[in-house]
């Protein structure tokens, strides 16, 4: 903190002086002369003082309410429902609307309710759920009364979302803000989620003599047991990392503080020469990419005769709280490819993003290409973003407050800790991920069945505290890798100085990196474009295997002297294919390739690449 001095002036000793004596005339005085003395040594003030203990209270305090907010700023929502509350408030007009509409959806449950008790307790419904939403679908809610409770709280959700939206002068993201909240709260007070009013439980108790409630509550008391103790939750135990998830054969072949290098066995006799770096996030372990066997994205790269390697990122604790952007820059992507090139010199590299390790990876190959370096053959680019204007429910609540308050979090624990972003990507999709669950678990007593895709989601990953504070403030605050502001080593960098073509694939119902803000790679890149839309979400979109036969996607390539098409005309005219789009990413992976020839070694030992340990390593075994 800058300290406030204080300093005083000294006089020097006034000599005085008289001049000659004259006649009848009294002495005349000299100028006074000031001597300087020398300056006082700077003490801390009070101010200083004082601004090191308001932020000591403010940052505790801050830190104190995360914990209990999940990290969500009051003050942030607060913004958002005032500036929503007044401009409701000075829209009559708006008003109005709202109040003719809820007489007409009264209006329509009265006669529903009507048409219900006359039709012997059935007719056909006032309001239609989303297609999505699958919370009344049994046929027990069709039923009188249930089917009125039903009916009536769908017409109040319709209601809410028409007071959240469409007023004037609130602005964009507060507007979304009030929405999502209010959303959320809709979602936890629907009638599914009670005892009394969900009739599908209430059978079920008849069915089971109230046993599903003893399961229920067995159920909660474990999952209770294993929150408070840290625990994986209830199946995960039976995918063990490196005995049924993370099996491909292969080598830890590089180790420094942040990654481990892991390379793998060929299956092959022959292999194309350049190799592929896969850059996962580091929110995840890597094993998505290395699941089971037919869905491992890694052993499908080696059938087809491609040699692979794959960073497996450390789960950092409170010691690494200043490993920031650079870092995961310099000491992960880097790094690995420095190893890459040891093990097989004289080629270039198919290097591979996902997620957060595809915005990484953008800004490693900006930078190499603003250098001159040209080790990179292509850049694949799968569910990443590197504009993040538009990023989808995740930058509702990125703003400066948002962010201070999770910086605030952060410092006082040295890391963001698994459970606070896996609740905050479950409320995406709270119906399915919160709310739902619940109910199974606890009213209905069954256990979902896990898989290894839900397995692999409950092992989760630590940020550290400044990577995670560069990572909001210049990505998603800011913006700064679109708007040409991201420095690396002290120099600004751009995607439009990439040359190495770039497949990019989107999710159709991707909630983390929407497909629409993956799409912006069209306006940032002047090389080739290849962009693909799959079917399914996030992970399950990324993570469809090659027998995967219900998935579909579109393809279309745009050259670097090709026009831009905006995203509603690109899904018109793009063609669509049935099954994974793995197939399609290889077919292109191989255009750029070489001819087939030996598999390489393992490692490189006379360049200090030697092998470490056997695949998976140690790093994703870290807690």
């Amino acid at each position: 903190m800058p300290s406030h001095t204080t300093g005083a002036l000294t006089g020097g000793r006034a000599r005085q002086a008289q001049a000659a004596p004259l006649p009848k005339r009294r002495p005349d005085r000299l100028p006074v002369r000031t001597v300087p003395s020398p300056p006082l040594q700077s003490q801390p003030s009070d101010d200083a003082e004082l601004h090191r203990i308001r932020d000591a209270l403010d940052h505790a305090a801050h830190a104190g309410l995360a914990r209990l907010t999940g990290g969500l700023s009051p003050a942030a929502v607060f913004d958002a429902y005032m500036d929503w509350a007044v401009n409701l408030a000075i829209s009559p007009g708006k008003q109005v609307e709202l109040a003719a509409k809820a007489a007409r959806k009264w209006a329509r449950l009265a006669q529903f309710a009507l048409r219900s008790a006359t039709g012997g307790g059935t007719c056909e419904p006032c309001i239609e759920p989303l297609p999505q939403d699958r919370r009344f679908a049994e046929a027990e809610w069709q039923q009188w009364p249930f089917n009125l409770i039903q009916q009536g709280f769908l017409l109040q959700q319709q209601w809410w979302d028409n007071a959240t939206t469409g007023i004037d002068g609130v602005t964009k993201q507060h507007q979304a803000v009030v929405e999502f909240i209010s959303r959320q709260i809709l979602d936890m007070a629907s009638p599914s989620n009670f005892l009394l009013t969900n009739p599908v439980v209430q059978r079920r108790i008849l069915e089971t003599g109230g046993q599903n409630l003893v399961l229920g509550f067995r159920n909660f008391l474990d999952d209770w047991e294993r929150i408070v103790r840290s625990k994986s939750p209830a199946g995960v135990e039976t995918f063990q990392v490196g005995r049924d998830v993370a099996v491909t054969p292969g080598k830890v072949i590089y180790r420094n503080r942040l990654i481990e290098l892991i390379q793998y066995a060929p299956t092959t006799d022959k292999v194309r020469p350049e190799p592929i770096l896969i850059v996962p996030a580091w929110i995840m372990k890597y094993y998505i990419l290395d699941l089971s066997r037919e869905n491992s994205l890694v052993r499908y790269l080696t059938d087809q005769g491609f040699t692979v390697f794959i960073i497996s990122w450390k789960n950092p604790t409170a010691e690494d709280r200043d490993l920031g952007m650079d870092d995961y820059r310099t000491l992960g992507v880097m790094a690995a490819l420095d190893a890459v090139i040891a093990v097989i010199p004289d080629q270039k590299v198919h290097a591979v993003g996902y997620c957060l390790g595809g915005t990484l990876l953008s800004i490693a190959a900006a930078a190499m290409a603003r250098d001159g370096d040209k080790r990179l053959a292509t850049l694949s680019l799968l569910a990443a973003q590197a504009d993040f204007r538009e990023a989808g429910e995740l930058t509702l609540f990125i703003n400066e407050s948002q962010v201070h308050f999770l910086e605030d979090l952060m410092r006082s624990q040295g890391y963001l800790d698994t459970r606070q972003m896996a609740g905050a990507f479950q409320l995406l999709r709270s119906n399915d991920l919160i709310w739902s669950r619940l109910v199974r678990h606890y009213l209905m007593g069954e256990r979902t069945p896990l898989n290894d895709l839900m397995a692999w989601n409950a092992d989760a990953t630590r940020m550290p505290y400044r990577m995670h504070a560069d990572y909001l403030r210049q990505l998603f605050l800011d913006n700064d890798l679109a708007e040409g502001r991201f420095q690396v080593d002290g120099r600004s960098i751009a995607i439009s100085d990439i040359r190495a073509p770039i497949f990019a694939v989107g999710a159709e119902r991707d909630h983390v990196a929407p497909w629409r803000s993956a799409f912006k790679i069209h306006l940032l890149a002047d090389t080739d474009v290849t962009f693909l839309l799959t079917t399914g979400g996030h992970n399950a979109g990324i993570v469809a295997g090659p027998d995967n036969s219900k998935g579909s996607f579109q393809v279309l390539t745009r050259s670097a002297a090709g026009h831009f098409l905006d995203p509603d005309t690109w899904t018109r005219i793009a063609p669509r294919f049935e099954g994974s789009w793995w197939r399609e990413w290889t077919r292109w992976l191989s255009s750029h390739s070489g001819e087939f020839t030996d598999p390489p070694s393992i490692g490189a030992p006379a360049q200090g690449y030697a092998g470490l340990g056997d695949a998976p390593g140690t790093y994703v075994m870290q807690a």
